[in-house]
């Protein structure tokens, strides 16, 4: 363990076995890596992305892991036809990316997905609706299009009191709907 760095989100964690051993893994906006740095330590290959250059400097000389800095929110999006064995994403949302997350699926591919939800403003940052899912909106994107494994919503108290939302859903064979 790192001990300037934030421990790895459990929910990772906890679903991390789903992703093909070794595979590769898309962390997206990794920030300073605390999830990055554990997948690759896990025997993970990680592309790590964020729009913060000195957060991605940081990560420059761990094997099994490539950062870089882009702006996906306003730039090119850098994954364009390229698919992963897992993508995670905690901490962060920005909705037009939601829906571009599946196509970056392999097929078996899985996605972990936590971030904060309306209610969080109560225990601090984010407060602005537009960075906080609604009540069930990661079900609501993913149904239908990803065999969800697990899905939870509200407080937690670890490691420290929030509200979030998370979600662990793989994709299936091509042209074969989820149940």
């Amino acid at each position: 363990m790192h001990a300037l760095h934030e421990p790895p989100s459990s929910w990772l964690i906890r679903h991390a076995p789903l992703i093909r051993r070794g595979g590769i893994v898309l962390d997206l906006a990794c920030g300073s890596g605390r999830n990055a740095r554990w997948l690759a330590e896990q025997g993970w290959q990680v592309e790590a992305v964020d729009r913060n250059e000195a957060a991605v400097a940081g990560l420059q000389q761990i094997s099994g892991l490539h950062a870089f800095q882009a702006d996906v929110e306003n730039g090119r999006w850098p994954f364009a036809g390229r698919t992963f064995d897992g993508v995670v994403v905690c901490r962060y949302l920005h909705r037009p990316l939601l829906p571009l997350l599946v196509e970056c699926l392999a097929t078996n591919g899985v996605l972990i997905y936590e971030t904060f939800m309306l209610g969080q403003e109560e225990f601090g940052r984010p407060q602005n609706p537009d960075f906080l899912l609604n009540a069930n909106e990661l079900l609501d994107v993913y149904a239908g299009r990803l065999a969800i494994n697990a899905f939870e919503q509200g407080v937690v108290e670890i490691p420290k009191p929030m509200v979030i939302q998370r979600i662990c859903a793989i994709r299936g064979k091509p042209g074969r709907l989820m149940p």
